[in-house]
């Protein structure tokens, strides 16, 4: 009987134990976290986070950090879709083709995320750190951003008649695919 309470004493110990830690410590849960913050076929969404003794600072940290993940993104989704039209077409100048585009992409990406919307904004003071913590949440219409990305290929003077068409095509295809989320 003796031997039976030890074990189930010891047992327990050992549960209880490895219940309370981890040996990668004590998770914490973030603001911004979950499907509602995550990209899915309608919107590109990205978070940022930002930690400062000034709260402006905080705040441009966080939104660098958010605008950052979102262009990273767009450009890897665009950069998919452009080595899909070069796997799709036998066109002897698809390379070229898929090079404006992705320069297209980069193009947008530097001077504007079209439609960019703030979904919400965090701010957190911890007296004993005396800092400013800053969680920043954004996303982008997708059928937006390709919208413009589309209005933008019309008036870049580098893109030739041929491979504007076939950019445009291509944006279409992609227009064609958010819309169709947008009505579900």
């Amino acid at each position: 009987m003796k031997l039976h309470n030890l074990l189930t004493v010891l047992i327990t110990s050992v549960i209880l134990a490895s219940c309370a830690s981890s040996p990668y410590g004590t998770k914490v849960k973030e603001p911004f976290q979950g499907n509602a913050y995550e990209s899915n076929n309608r919107f590109w969404r990205g978070t940022g986070k930002g930690t400062s003794s000034q709260d402006n600072i905080a705040r441009s940290k966080a939104d660098i950090e958010a605008k950052a993940e979102l262009g990273g993104q767009v450009n890897t989704t665009m950069k998919q879709v452009a080595d899909q039209y070069l796997g799709q077409t036998e066109n002897e100048k698809a390379a070229d083709v898929a090079d404006k585009f992705q320069s297209l992409v980069r193009q947008v990406m530097n001077t504007n995320l079209a439609d960019l919307r703030k979904m919400d904004e965090k701010k957190y003071y911890n007296e004993k750190t005396k800092e400013y913590t800053v969680f920043i949440a954004y996303e982008i219409k997708k059928n937006a951003m390709l919208r413009f990305m589309k209005k933008q290929a019309k008036v870049d003077k580098t893109i030739d008649e041929r491979q504007r068409e076939v950019i445009e095509k291509i944006v279409d295809e992609e227009l064609e695919k958010a819309d169709a989320e947008d009505h579900d």
